[in-house]
């Protein structure tokens, strides 16, 4: 019997994408997936094996944490930070925000460097495994993780730091420093999956914006960002205006046609723009 052939590459990241989308849309998404998922658009190397070796090392390192230690969130926060931190040396510097790489599950895993968003899934995925409360923090400007009861006794840690604690005071010039604002209760609730996978494809699509050189990272980023249940209407926009800058303007302007009929009912004046733009793009073909 002959075989199947095998799928190109065009057929492997549709597969990819509907992996990734079925994942998202999960009772409880799979946070190490998803970001290994987003990994394998940067990266056609990473296959079936590469993302099964990614877990696995993240089972590794939780299997060198104690378990239940005493001394309750402080000591999980501790233990975290002793091994990922100090032994392994999982941490970032400015120069990460340079690198596609720091926002990659599996090059961060490699590197032990990244953002703090990254480095956070890795706190997280491997204190989940070992048992630990706990949880990530989207700060405005820098992800931390926290351990513990987000209402009650808890402590948060700096993955980027490489796990150092943050009293409510630094935590307070962490946000200071990223927007002006005083810190609030909401500004530390936890973070879902979902949540923290928009907020990687959102830093990947700025890398790629300040490099119009990258503008197809950027695009299959929001192409990600589209496929979650939930994600801003803009995006849309985004896409359709990225396909015009890319010079496929059919594609961009019947984009921007049907998200001027979406947004016309509540912003009749806008969707009028927006249609301009679409024949604009249009006319770019004459």
């Amino acid at each position: 019997m002959p075989q199947e052939p095998e799928p190109g590459p065009d057929g492997a990241r549709a597969a990819r994408r509907r992996q990734f989308a079925e994942a998202a849309r999960a009772e409880r998404p799979d946070l190490a997936l998803l970001c290994l998922l987003i990994a394998a658009e940067a990266d056609p190397a990473l296959d079936e094996a590469g993302l099964d070796e990614a877990q696995i090392e993240l089972d590794r390192l939780a299997g060198l944490l104690p378990y239940a230690p005493a001394g309750g969130p402080e000591a999980w926060a501790r233990n975290l930070a002793a091994l990922l931190g100090a032994r392994n040396g999982f941490g970032g510097s400015p120069a990460d925000y340079r690198r596609l790489e720091s926002s990659l599950l599996h090059e961060v895993l490699r590197r032990r460097r990244g953002l703090p968003i990254l480095l956070s899934v890795v706190w997280m995925e491997v204190a989940r495994r070992a048992g630990a409360p706990v949880y990530g923090v989207a700060l405005p400007g820098h992800f931390v993780v926290g351990f513990g009861d987000p209402l009650g006794a808890h402590v948060l840690a700096d993955p980027f730091g490489g796990g150092r604690p943050l009293s409510e005071e630094d935590t307070a010039l962490l946000v200071a420093g990223a927007t002006g604002e005083p810190l609030s209760r909401r500004m530390t609730a936890p973070a879902g999956p979902l949540e923290i996978v928009l907020r990687v494809l959102n830093n990947i699509r700025a890398w790629a914006q300040a490099r119009p050189e990258h503008s197809a990272v950027q695009l299959w980023a929001l192409e990600l960002s589209l496929l979650l249940p939930s994600h801003p209407a803009r995006l849309r926009h985004e896409r359709a205006q990225l396909l015009v800058e890319r010079g496929e303007f059919l594609a961009g302007a019947a984009e921007l046609e049907e998200y001027a009929r979406v947004v016309e009912a509540v912003e009749p004046a806008g969707a009028k723009q927006i249609r301009r733009q679409a024949a604009a793009a249009r006319a770019m073909l004459n």
